[in-house]
């Protein structure tokens, strides 16, 4: 069964049609930039030209940047403010005419993993950080999903999310090196350490290509491991929540 995936990111939306019984791509990833403004009529048109490119007509999974509700944006996060309270499902079903399942990307991400990728063997408490624009968090008990865990949003000294701090976005923004930035990510690894005591933390985001780059600047007593799908988790995780939607 294919689904269509769409990952909605600070920088740009990402879609392809997943098999969803083997967690594969069987389409190329088609990119469309996050309008600049982010606000619900600009990314709900961008939707709706994602599904015009795939020529799709089935049900659709969708990967989103905030917390997600029954369908409802309850934080802005990276985006508008104007989507608090905004039901997101409904915003994406009127204006594409398909049903959609929206979910926190960062939750999504995790779903691939636990299913196909990094997670697929491991028990316990696993918690998944995606890094990127901000820092997203998904988290899994024995392999079920609880949803919407924002550690990113953590005050830290004078920043009012300590993602604002330690996301990728900011070691490009400052230029910082890869030691540099690695201390203040590993201090955001410290703080989940302290307050979750998960068994496993999975590392995602684009910024895991580099994982060999920055590893040896984090030092939690919890095992790390970098996502084995990468930037193609939130694409695969939004699939199969769309799957379990609407198969079950």
């Amino acid at each position: 069964m294919e689904i269509l995936g769409i990952d909605i990111g600070g920088s740009s939306l990402k879609g392809a049609l997943v098999d969803v019984r083997n967690g594969e791509l069987k389409t190329l990833t088609h990119r469309i930039p996050t309008p600049a403004d982010r606000k619900p009529e600009g990314i709900a048109k961008a939707v709706k030209e994602m599904v015009a490119h795939f020529d799709y007509k089935g049900v659709v999974g969708c990967g989103f940047p905030t917390i997600v509700k029954n369908g409802y944006c309850k934080h802005e996060g990276n985006l508008s403010k104007d989507w608090v309270d905004m039901n997101v499902d409904a915003l994406f079903e009127e204006t594409t005419g398909l049903k959609f399942t929206v979910i926190n990307d960062a939750d999504a991400a995790g779903l691939a993993e636990v299913q196909f990728g990094a997670g697929r063997n491991l028990d316990g408490f696993i918690l998944m950080i995606t890094i990127g624009t901000g820092l997203g968090s998904g988290a899994y008990l024995r392999g079920e999903l609880i949803p919407n865990f924002e550690l990113g949003q953590i005050p830290y000294k004078q920043f009012e999310k300590i993602e604002d701090w330690a996301a990728s976005s900011i070691k490009t923004e400052e230029g910082l090196s890869y030691k540099e930035w690695g201390k203040r990510f590993n201090v955001f690894l410290q703080y989940i350490e302290k307050i979750l005591n998960p068994d496993t933390i999975l590392i995602g985001g684009g910024i895991s290509n580099d994982w060999n780059k920055f590893e040896k600047h984090l030092h939690t007593r919890v095992k790390l491991i970098p996502a084995e799908l990468r930037n193609d988790s939130g694409i695969l995780g939004a699939a199969i929540a769309a799957h379990h939607k609407y198969s079950g």
